[in-house]
């Protein structure tokens, strides 16, 4: 039977902020942001940091922005949260409150506050924290303090995994626009002026140490959009989109890391999901079930941080599907570009003239700002909307920016899941610019434009992958060694990544 059969999956952001503390833009485009491509979040401004640097001339402009940050959330607080209660949409938006704590010496945490209610805590030290929510829990009110952006060096606020404790962490942030924190080599590596990552503070060295965790991924971004593309989200396999049961999934680690594209990523060990604690066995029966974003790489199977198994494409077989089929596909309509610095207002119509979208899927960012120096608020956080879905063609609209250098991606885009006749066309009215492309050609590759000459906003519709190279199932056996923990790790070819809790035996 597969485990998740009757699970729903939904998507999420933990760790963001905005303008409710030194962050930017404000909470009511924080939260509208957040409904337009998540269905839970937490929006976690900035509280406290009881271990701060004694003050000096390099570092006074940080310590007083944190401080006005702090006294910025605490007088907000009862104003916070009957925002947070107007937003939320039980079974549909669930929105929990929480807010963050540095650590220096053993790592920060964001807190989630499981029911719509709770006071800000001021601990001493980590353990004093772990003390205040243990007590918390006696009055019936639950909460989890989750660690994040683990890998930078002990002591800069990187993880101490000594202080590591699963009664309130049931996981650990895997990414953020911090970086990736898996291990020493990562896709997204460290560079914050906060410093490099080290391998004592990573994931792998976590999980050598006997620790039991899950992965989430979250944004912690800085500019009031939960969600944004490209920075972190939780994918989450929870009984139903009510508090309980995400909660509860949130508690049994049935979650999974991702960096931006949504992916129904199912992986099981004996039968048991993902985030289980299953008895050892001389044999592993490994599984799993993925639908991408995109046009899949490989998928890794790791046991206790150790690549033991690859699927690659070449073990995918096609589907057989004659020219007479419905093609079922991924649209990804991606816009931006143009001079740097320069802004573009979008409006778009984007469909097909035969066939049925399944979905949509938002790829929406933010603004690329962490600290409060490097920017002043001006004007709404809300630029990107999706105004109307139908079953052929959806209208949206959105502003992106000129990229400001050769690395940084600042599109914007949709992309729908789709079922069409290969003989239909899609087609984008791009600012009342029609333009068109058959599938056929689309899935043969990308196809771009340009709005005017050359430095000008431009248009790209992404390659349509065929079936058998967006989703994959597979299964193998593992009999070497016992192994303490297997989780296993996706990646697409227009690299974008998923992880997923792992599986622990014998706990």
């Amino acid at each position: 039977m597969n485990p998740f059969s009757d699970l729903s999956l939904l998507f999420g952001d933990m760790h963001n902020h905005c303008g409710i503390s030194y962050a930017h833009g404000s909470l009511e485009d924080a939260l509208s942001n957040a409904r337009e491509q998540l269905d839970f979040v937490s929006i976690t401004g900035h509280a406290h940091w009881p271990d701060m640097p004694e003050p000096s001339d390099d570092i006074q402009y940080i310590i007083d922005f944190h401080k006005e940050g702090f006294a910025k959330l605490k007088a907000g607080w009862p104003k916070m949260m009957e925002t947070l209660r107007q937003f939320n949409d039980e079974g549909n938006f669930v929105v929990f409150p929480g807010f963050e704590v540095h650590f220096g010496t053993c790592g920060d945490r964001n807190m989630l506050y499981k029911d719509l209610e709770g006071e800000i805590l001021y601990p001493k030290n980590l353990e004093e924290l772990h003390n205040q929510l243990r007590a918390l829990r006696e009055q019936g009110r639950d909460a989890i303090a989750q660690p994040h952006h683990l890998g930078y060096l002990k002591g800069t606020r990187g993880i101490d995994w000594n202080s590591f404790s699963p009664e309130f962490a049931p996981f650990v942030e895997m990414l953020s626009m911090h970086g990736c924190s898996e291990s020493s080599e990562n896709i997204k590596p460290f560079l914050h002026s906060m410093g490099p990552s080290d391998w004592q503070s990573t994931i792998h060295y976590g999980l050598k140490q006997g620790h039991v965790f899950g992965f989430s991924g979250g944004t912690d971004h800085h500019s009031a959009h939960p969600g944004s593309y490209g920075h972190g989200m939780t994918g989450l396999w929870a009984e139903s989109g009510n508090r309980e049961d995400v909660w509860d999934a949130l508690l049994k680690r049935r979650m999974f890391a991702l960096t931006g594209d949504r992916m129904d990523l199912q992986f099981a060990v004996n039968g048991l999901p993902m985030g289980s604690e299953i008895a050892a066995s001389k044999k592993r029966r490994i599984e799993f079930f993925l639908q991408a974003g995109g046009a899949i790489d490989c998928v890794d199977i790791l046991r206790d941080g150790e690549l033991v198994k690859r699927f690659s494409q070449y073990e995918m077989e096609p589907t057989g599907e004659t020219n007479d089929d419905l093609v079922h596909t991924k649209i990804y309509l991606e816009l931006g570009w143009g001079a740097r610095h320069k802004t573009c207002n979008w409006e778009v119509e984007l469909g097909l003239t035969d066939g049925e979208i399944k979905s949509v899927e938002p790829r929406f960012r933010g603004r690329e700002v962490v600290s409060p120096v490097e920017a002043k608020d001006t004007g709404s956080y809300y630029i990107s909307k999706v105004l109307e879905t139908g079953d052929q063609s959806v209208r949206f609209e959105t502003v992106t920016s000129g990229n400001p250098n050769n690395s940084t991606n600042l599109s914007q885009g949709v992309c729908l899941e789709v079922s069409m006749p290969r003989d239909a066309t899609v087609w984008a009215n791009l600012n009342g610019k029609r333009v068109e492309w058959p599938l056929t050609a689309l899935m043969e590759g990308a196809r771009s434009g340009v709005m005017k000459d050359i430095d000008s906003p431009a248009w790209r519709f992404n390659r349509a992958p065929s079936p058998n190279q967006w989703k994959w199932s597979g299964e193998w056996e593992d009999s070497e060694g016992e192994g303490s923990s297997y989780y296993m790790r996706v990646r697409q070819r227009n690299d974008q990544w998923a992880w997923c809790s792992p599986v622990f035996l014998n706990r």
